[in-house]
């Protein structure tokens, strides 16, 4: 008999409820809090974050230039880029409507007694914003989009630089005749397949690290902040909720698949995401997963790695719901034309700084100014942001997920053979579920 192992869900869930109770108890206990944090919960949460980035990078590279090479058609490529540059554009640009919707139509700023809210110093992404705004102009995007120097793009974790570089490399593999070439496209290959077996192994130490991450949170905000936001925290996971299941839930169906399934596929990830509020700690499994469900590997390591820069549907979703909401905070009533103009300027901030530390706060103070309302607003919010960052990271997750799907379908790439294979060897999913989404392709 072999013995029952419990999932990594419920590995995860268990690390996060008990990350909970913890933080709740310490934050109770000021004198030994700092202690327990600063040696034994914060250098925890971090290993694992660091686990993480330590494998991104060689996964994106590798898996890239074996997807490209794959390829080998550089007009075919063009077109999947152009698709998928537009649909991010159209979906990130739906998710900011629909947050200005609800927020105007549920008012979550109005009545707040600004006197019994607390704040958070939020200094360090002011300076972060002014940088952003800096470098933010279209010419400076473009050329940074050019890598001077690979390795020092490499080393700063930027990761449109190394997405530019592997297309190029894999395009210029991809022209060499096949016994120069192969030999290479199998160093990648298993440089890829190793780096998959070593996200596998980190996996194992991700209930703790969400433990860890959690307890910090909760022991350092504890539940009293959350009280006078309440209405905030809400509207925001409903929003969430609404984008999810409505609107992507309707991609997923135009293009014949379905949303509900793709959360079971992604349980694991979803809570995991959800419970470090980091996309980062889950793309190799994303990229992994979506190349087992029928798509290609040029577009899962390409759609991927280039959604977290273009398609966070969670933040801009949020964004526009935070800007509102503090505009009724201070009593301010927003035009029509503001609105749009806080449309505009929130589809152009938001893509190409994903690596930025606390990106939703450095993209709202990069825009709220452009419609006049107060930049000290967000100090007020800053105390909740992690209770919302963490439902925004796994809608973002879930839309970059289906983008893969999207593109794959819209390029008649998908192998929808494989994926019901896929689908059928899941346990959590039964046989009569796993039906053909598609007309399988052979590519």
């Amino acid at each position: 008999m072999t013995k029952a192992r419990l999932s990594l869900a419920w590995q995860i869930l268990i690390g996060l409820v008990l990350g909970i109770a913890i933080g709740a108890l310490l934050n109770h206990f000021s004198a030994e809090k700092a202690w327990w944090i600063a040696n034994v919960l914060q250098p925890a949460g971090d290993i694992f974050i660091r686990l993480i980035k330590m494998i991104v990078i060689p996964i994106v590279i590798a898996s890239l230039v074996v997807g490209i090479a794959g390829v080998g058609d550089a007009k075919k490529l063009g077109r999947i880029g152009l698709k998928t540059i537009l649909y991010f554009e159209v979906v990130t640009t739906v998710a900011i409507v629909v947050g200005l919707l609800l927020a105007n139509f549920f008012q979550p700023g109005a009545g707040i007694d600004m006197s019994t809210l607390g704040t958070v110093d939020i200094s360090k992404y002011q300076q972060t914003a002014q940088e952003v705004q800096h470098d933010h102009a279209l010419i400076s995007t473009l050329l940074n989009l050019i890598p001077s120097n690979i390795f020092a793009a490499v080393a700063r974790g930027e990761m449109l630089p190394i997405i530019f570089f592997s297309v190029m490399f894999g395009l210029g593999l991809s022209s060499l005749p096949a016994e120069t070439r192969e030999p290479v496209v199998k160093v990648f290959q298993g440089v890829s397949e190793t780096m998959f077996k070593v996200t596998h192994m980190i996996m194992a130490y991700a209930p703790i690290g969400v433990f860890a991450l959690i307890a910090v949170t909760v022991a350092n905000f504890g539940f009293a902040s959350l009280l006078p936001l309440a209405k905030l925290v809400v509207l925001v996971y409903f929003a969430i909720a609404f984008f999810a299941f409505m609107v992507l839930g309707l991609v997923a169906r135009l293009f014949g698949f379905s949303i509900t399934k793709l959360m079971r596929i992604f349980k694991d990830e979803l809570i995991l995401a959800y419970s470090t509020a980091s996309s980062e700690t889950v793309l190799p499994r994303i990229i992994e997963k979506m190349e087992a469900y029928g798509a290609p590997r040029a577009i899962s390591s390409f759609v991927v790695p280039t959604g977290y820069s273009f398609n966070l549907d969670g933040s801009t979703l949020y964004q526009s719901i935070a800007a509102i909401f503090i505009a009724q905070l201070y009593g301010i009533d927003l035009s029509l034309s503001q609105q749009i103009l806080l449309v505009l300027t929130l589809m152009v901030t938001s893509k190409g700084i994903a690596g930025v530390p606390g990106v939703s706060f450095v993209v709202l103070l990069a825009t709220l100014g452009s419609v006049g309302i107060p930049l000290e607003g967000l100090a007020f919010i800053a105390g909740v942001d992690r209770i919302m960052d963490m439902a925004r990271t796994a809608l973002n997750v879930i839309g970059n997920a289906l983008a893969v799907l999207v593109i794959a379908k819209w390029e008649g790439m998908y192998d929808a053979e494989k994926g019901q294979r896929y689908l059928a060897s899941l346990p959590s999913l039964s046989s009569a579920e796993a039906q053909p989404t598609g007309r399988a392709v052979i590519d």
